[in-house]
């Protein structure tokens, strides 16, 4: 009360877990109510909240911004980071899951709060993540930039250097030039007195002839060789303004199809994005998120979809349903087999509750190897492509013994490290043929 009646454009106001002490509802309306009054006299302010009626309104008005508090969620632990333009998630299910609390409690409050919650919670955490990965990858480019300044720097510096040695070198070549034509006139002049003084003896003017001829012919040659230098400085400076030529060429050509490029990936990506939001119809191929099998809706009535898998009919909540390519025709000589629908139903359920990703941190080297061989023996048997096996970095020595027993397993095709991003050297990411 006290601060909506004083407040104005040099306040400052510091407030923690804005509407908290009461109800969520109510209390995030009130609170939401006071922020539109406070945004109204413009005034300044830092506010902490778990509501997200409020970050949707930071959203939604001018004057308002949404911040984060950044947290490693490979790590589990706060980063001390505040990044601001985003919101952020509350992280609650991964630190309950990480101080201890029963998984089917989890799942329980999962099941309440609802699945969209769930999903739009997780989207704020990859959309930090991403975030954080996007602005090293500019830090590091802004590094580059500065490295590559330093080198332009350098090398206009050493050009430079370059071109005043030139002028240097220019200048005394012309000093030796003039120097060496006063040296011929004053040959010249001595040759002249030496003719007279003879009185054109035959043989004493031949003689100082020749020696005036190959005085001459040395000239010659030196001037050949000054003009044979010149021209060779004059192609090789043509050659590198040619190689420049091309280089700015070529760049430019890239630019252009880049620029070129750009605007189609963007409308692909948009009628990709059209197409994944657009709901999904009868007679479309789908497949249920995280499974591999794919098969055709036949009808949606209400919340449900009757969808086809084969020889099989199920009803499939929609938003369990992903589009999916539709699968290769067999081949007409390929050999018939039979299956009983017994069997059929039995593999289906089971494979409906498969989950690709196995967690063995914890457990002592028998009970991981134990764990891990009947998950990649089901995970053949029900034909799963890739799998994940989540051992934890630690001293590596559970790694090293879950691949030495990967490379004993006919069925594996491989097996490596996932993304750094998705948790590196502590996760195996596992293909199966």
């Amino acid at each position: 009360k006290n601060m909506m009646k004083a407040c104005c454009g040099t306040s400052l106001l510091l407030i923690d877990e804005f509407g908290g002490g009461t109800e969520p509802q109510i209390g995030g309306a009130i609170a939401e109510a006071v922020l539109k009054r406070f945004n109204q006299k413009k005034t300044f302010g830092i506010i902490t909240t778990h509501y997200q009626n409020l970050k949707h309104f930071a959203e939604d008005h001018e004057g308002v911004v949404n911040g984060a508090m950044l947290y490693d969620r490979q790590h589990m632990q706060a980063l001390f980071q505040l990044q601001i333009g985003n919101p952020g998630s509350s992280f609650a299910v991964e630190i309950a899951r990480k101080i201890g609390i029963p998984e089917e409690v989890i799942a329980d409050a999962s099941e309440l709060v609802g699945k969209e919650y769930i999903n739009a919670d997780k989207y704020l955490q990859d959309i930090v993540r991403d975030k954080r990965y996007w602005e090293n990858k500019r830090q590091n480019i802004h590094l580059r930039e500065k490295e590559m300044e330093k080198t332009i720097a350098r090398y206009e510096t050493e050009i430079a250097e370059l071109q005043r040695s030139r002028k240097e070198i220019l200048r005394k070549a012309k000093e030796d030039a003039e120097q060496l034509l006063r040296e011929s006139n004053a040959k010249i002049e001595n040759t002249i007195k030496t003719i007279r003084e003879a009185q054109a003896e035959k043989e004493k003017t031949r003689n100082v002839r020749q020696e005036l001829d190959e005085f001459k012919k040395t000239l010659d040659d030196i001037e050949k060789q000054h003009e044979a230098d010149k021209i060779a400085r004059k192609m090789q400076q043509l050659q590198e303004r040619k190689k420049r030529q091309a280089k700015r060429k070529e760049k430019k050509a890239s630019e252009a199809a880049m620029r070129k490029a750009q605007p189609d990936a963007l409308l692909q990506a948009a009628q990709e994005a059209e197409v994944r939001n657009r709901p999904l119809q009868p007679g479309e191929t789908v497949r249920i998120k995280g499974q591999t099998t794919v098969g055709t809706i036949e009808e949606i009535d209400g919340k449900n979809a009757i969808v086809t898998f084969g020889m099989m009919r199920t009803n499939v909540k929609p938003e369990r349903l992903e589009r999916a390519a539709a699968p290769d025709p067999p081949a007409r000589n390929q050999a018939a087999t039979f299956v009983s629908k017994q069997t059929q139903d039995s593999v289906y359920e089971k494979k409906l509750n498969f989950k690709q990703d196995i967690d063995v941190r914890g457990m002592r080297g028998d009970e991981a190897i134990h764990a891990v061989t009947y998950f990649i023996d089901d995970a053949i048997l029900l034909g799963i492509s890739r799998v994940r096996i989540l051992h934890g970095t630690g001293s590596g020595i559970l790694r090293t013994l879950i691949r030495q027993y990967l490379h004993t397993v006919p069925g594996v095709k491989d097996f490596k490290d996932e993304h750094v991003q998705f948790g590196g050297a502590g996760i195996t990411v596992v293909d199966l043929a």
